[in-house]
């Protein structure tokens, strides 16, 4: 099984990357092929609603040159799309959030003179985020959003990992939220 990680953190050694490696490594230790795009490494350019892209049923087909054919490359071959984010004002970062809106387009060919098919239909998609509330009230509309995405781009909604930090003087990572994002992987896997 292949899993792509869409990392939406600008931190490299933050919450949410601290939280991705016991998930990675419990991918690992059960031989699943992982990658991790880092979004703010990359050029990502916002969607212009051009639909062009619409032509193309077979492909991307963005007419914008920067790193999205690569994302889109990566998330096209993967089995799984892990969209690991902090929520900042209760949703994503912007380059999750430019990257969710090209590939909703690249994906789907639902809006040219035609419908057409949706090239990820069938793939899974999970969330691993950090968030300064309480998940329920820090995460929830984030959540809320992906299920309707999935449930659009004829995706599978595999479920939400998010763990609150409860501030700068204590200590976001321990024993307890590192077994909770290996057990998370394991769900993952034998969906």
């Amino acid at each position: 099984m292949k899993f792509c990680i869409l990392m939406g953190s600008p931190r490299k050694n933050g919450n949410t990357a601290a939280l991705l490696n016991p998930f990675m490594d419990e991918l690992k230790n059960m031989e699943a092929e992982v990658s991790c795009i880092w979004l703010y490494d990359k050029k990502i350019e916002p969607c212009l609603a051009c639909r062009n892209c619409q032509n193309e049923w077979d492909k991307f087909g963005c007419v914008q040159n920067d790193d999205m054919q690569e994302i889109f490359n990566e998330v096209y071959d993967s089995d799984f799309i892990i969209l690991a984010t902090p929520i900042y004002s209760w949703y994503c970062t912007a380059p999750m959030k430019a990257a969710l809106d090209r590939l909703v387009y690249g994906m789907n060919k639902y809006y040219g003179e035609e419908k057409g098919p949706s090239l990820w239909s069938g793939k899974k998609c999970a969330i691993i985020a950090t968030c300064g509330y309480r998940p329920e009230k820090g995460a929830d509309l984030f959540e809320q959003g992906i299920i309707r995405y999935c449930k659009h781009s004829s995706l599978i909604y595999s479920g939400m990992l998010a763990v609150r930090d409860k501030g700068y003087n204590v200590k976001f990572m321990d024993d307890e939220i590192s077994r909770k994002a290996g057990e998370f992987a394991v769900q993952l896997i034998n969906q």
